[in-house]
């Protein structure tokens, strides 16, 4: 019984490494299918640089590229963008922002997808977060902080808002394909401000300010080998 336990994994062993023959050649990685400076100003909203912090950058590994910028209009608004551009490991340096955000403090429920209609492009798939966390004022004070973020993955020529249906794009690239689209990762947040200000913007408001920020980001952003929805 063992010696036929041991020539049955022995075969399987043998199948699986001889699977590399039969694979196609890789070709490496696809053009960056975005324009990873993001843009100084978009419509009313003027940007400046953010900070992406050392933890960030030993989390995500080498090679990994990043743009950041903080936005804000002339009524007291601020939208945070974030783009992540996959390095060489593309295990390590793309995955859910739930996981940086958890370990930023942030407290976040998925509340599913939405469809962005982009007018002359198509649609942008973004899966939405609602996060909270406590945040200590300048007084020493407590204070609920509540924020929605949109984020959605770009490659070479696919869109989409699911880590689990990009990691399926990439296999499929890898072995049929021979080639690896070299992931983006978008990150659009606001605070919901109606707490803490007389004239600040509940959840909806919220939802309708990120909606119109990614539908004037994205042509912007991607290139013209991204396929919208």
């Amino acid at each position: 019984m063992t010696t036929s336990r041991l020539a049955i994994l022995l075969a399987v062993l043998l199948a699986g490494l001889s699977s590399v023959y039969v694979l196609p050649k890789t070709k490496g990685f696809m053009p960056v299918g975005i324009n990873l400076q993001l843009p100084d100003g978009i419509g009313e909203w003027w940007g400046r640089d953010g900070q992406v912090t050392d933890h960030e950058r030993e989390v995500l590994g080498p090679g990994t590229e990043f743009a950041r910028k903080q936005y804000s209009n002339g009524r007291g608004d601020i939208i945070l963008a974030s783009v992540v551009l996959a390095g060489d490991d593309m295990m390590t340096s793309i995955h859910r922002p739930e996981r940086c955000l958890n370990a930023q403090g942030w407290a976040c429920a998925p509340t599913g997808s939405v469809p962005i209609n982009v007018n002359g492009h198509g649609v942008v798939p973004v899966k939405r977060l609602r996060n909270q966390r406590m945040e200590q004022r300048p007084d020493g004070s407590q204070v609920l902080v509540e924020n929605i973020c949109y984020y959605w993955f770009a490659g070479n020529h696919d869109l989409t808002s699911s880590h689990t249906e990009r990691v399926w794009f990439d296999t499929r690239d890898r072995l049929k394909n021979g080639y690896v689209q070299r992931w983006a990762m978008m990150l659009i947040s606001a605070n919901i401000t109606s707490a803490q200000s007389k004239f600040g913007r509940d959840e909806k408001a919220v939802d309708t300010l990120l909606t119109d920020f990614v539908r004037q980001l994205a042509p912007k952003l991607h290139r013209d080998t991204v396929q919208y929805q």
